[in-house]
């Protein structure tokens, strides 16, 4: 479970506004990033969502890395975006190509106010041993 999260919650974000309503270019511009951040994609799930009262439907993006996974979520309607970063740091230190990856994503979507977090997962003590019941 060694390993690096990070998550963005980003706000008034102003790119191009076919970033947070096109699935198909959200979901290769997030292929594009993981591999200029030296990530490895396995597999990928973009999902978009239909209109409603308040604008146009958001998009769900998912990249399946070698090492954890890259989600994104998009609100149009709000200029909002929120992106999960997580790598597994067992077998290799990660944490430089996560924030890289998180880096390209801040520059795509340009956001106005951003609250970044970091939170390092598990430890290699912990992995060694038993958890309690």
């Amino acid at each position: 479970m060694l390993g690096l999260h990070l998550t963005a919650d980003l706000h008034d974000c102003r790119c191009a506004p076919h970033w947070l309503q096109d699935a198909p270019a959200l979901g290769q511009a997030c292929l594009e990033a993981v591999a200029a951040s030296g990530l490895q994609a396995v597999s990928q799930l973009v999902h978009p969502f239909p209109a409603g009262p308040n604008g146009p439907g958001g998009v769900t993006a998912t990249v399946l890395l070698a090492e954890s996974h890259l989600c994104v979520h998009t609100w149009p309607e709000l200029g909002a975006v929120t992106l999960d970063v997580y790598v597994c740091n067992v077998g290799a230190d990660h944490a430089p190509q996560a924030r890289a990856l998180q880096a390209r994503l801040l520059a795509l979507f340009q956001p106005g106010r951003q609250r970044l977090q970091e939170l390092q997962r598990g430890s290699l003590i912990e992995a060694a041993q038993p958890l309690a019941a």
